[in-house]
């Protein structure tokens, strides 16, 4: 019985040791596995790369494997940053490049503190436009040479970080004719949405007059209620969702985090819609001044019926001896967070 749980135990511990150790431990701040780089490059690399450390404290490490394995390049980089505590605690200011050669694949890993200024946009583009290229040649230290280059750069000139910034965001800035075919197309969809809205709420509006002077009972005209609201929900979404995106293109910013969602708006917004919509209809009533208020809880007018909803092709409902029909409208103590970009060729 001892043995067996000694046994045991010499496999847990094993296990926890490989989990621990699962990914290269560096022992070099450019670790070659890959051998993708000659003694030159590799030594060239390494003392650059242990200047910049030495000078601001920020640590890159370059990592070269021949495949990845089970994980994928996300998962991998990662696992590699965080077992070796790239960076140096409580700023983070650690970057892993992962090389996998079979994969043809990298990564550009950015510690938490480091994120700022290596966003996602920038460690893209820099191996979208700088590595890529070169990796296609088979020029694997010249990628991974120039992009060093550049990330230093970064880090140690801010004006060089902006420049570098404006540029990406004239990538992503569409040109006047294209915001104008854009506008267009996003019209048709806003000009659509707006009439499915009006006609959707005025069918609502009319829905209550007609509870409110009897000719629509209180009972169809609440089984009327719900695919009528779902035509107006529908209409505002075909209105709303162009305009909000036209407003990002053309540069209005949403700060999403800082709205905070009240549990008070979902009870506010549907009882100031319902008011709204109740006091057009008392109002449309009043500027008629012949017709009575009084409730039917049943029976409904046929002929108002006909007359007001079925002709528009809209829900109609017959009276109690009619029928019905309707339709509606459906390093050194650093981590990472899993900042960075991954590219392949």
């Amino acid at each position: 019985m001892r043995k067996a749980l000694f046994a045991c135990f010499l496999v847990l511990v094993s296990a926890v040791c490989w989990s621990q150790d699962q990914y290269p431990q560096f022992t070099e701040i450019v670790t070659d596995n890959a051998e993708i780089f000659s003694h030159a490059q590799l030594e060239d690399l390494r003392a650059k790369l242990t200047q910049f450390e030495t000078e601001t404290t920020n640590q890159v490490v370059v990592l070269t494997i021949h495949e990845l394995g089970s994980e994928t390049i996300e998962q991998y980089a990662n696992g590699a940053f965080n077992q070796n505590k790239l960076g140096q605690e409580g700023k983070d200011n650690g970057i892993l490049i992962l090389f996998s050669k079979l994969d043809r694949e990298v990564r550009i890993e950015v510690g938490y503190g480091l994120e700022p200024y290596i966003t996602d946009a920038v460690a893209s583009r820099i191996i979208r436009n700088t590595m890529i290229p070169k990796f296609k040649e088979e020029d694997y230290y010249g990628g991974i040479d120039l992009a060093t280059d550049q990330i230093i750069e970064f880090l140690k000139n801010p004006e060089a970080l902006e420049e570098f910034n404006r540029q990406i965001e004239a990538e992503g800035e569409f040109p006047w004719w294209a915001l104008i075919l854009m506008t267009l197309f996003l019209s048709v969809f806003i000009a659509a949405g707006s009439f499915v809205f009006y006609k959707g709420y005025s069918n609502l509006v009319e829905m209550f007059r007609g509870i409110f002077i009897g000719k629509l009972g209180l009972l169809p005209g609440l089984f009327m209620l719900i695919p009528t609201l779902m035509m107006v929900v529908f209409g505002l979404v075909f209105v709303l969702m162009p305009l909000f995106f036209l407003a990002m293109v053309f540069g209005f910013d949403f700060d999403l985090d800082n709205v905070s969602l009240n549990t008070a708006l979902f009870y506010v917004v549907p009882i100031g819609f319902f008011a709204v919509t109740i006091t057009l209809a008392v109002i449309k009533i009043l500027i008629k001044g012949k017709e009575d208020f009084k409730l039917s809880w049943v029976k409904s007018d046929s002929t108002y019926m006909s007359k007001t909803f079925s002709s528009g092709g809209s829900h109609s409902f017959g009276s109690s001896s009619g029928g019905s029909s309707s339709s509606s409208f459906s390093g050194g103590g650093g981590s990472s967070g899993g900042g960075g970009a991954s590219g392949s060729w």
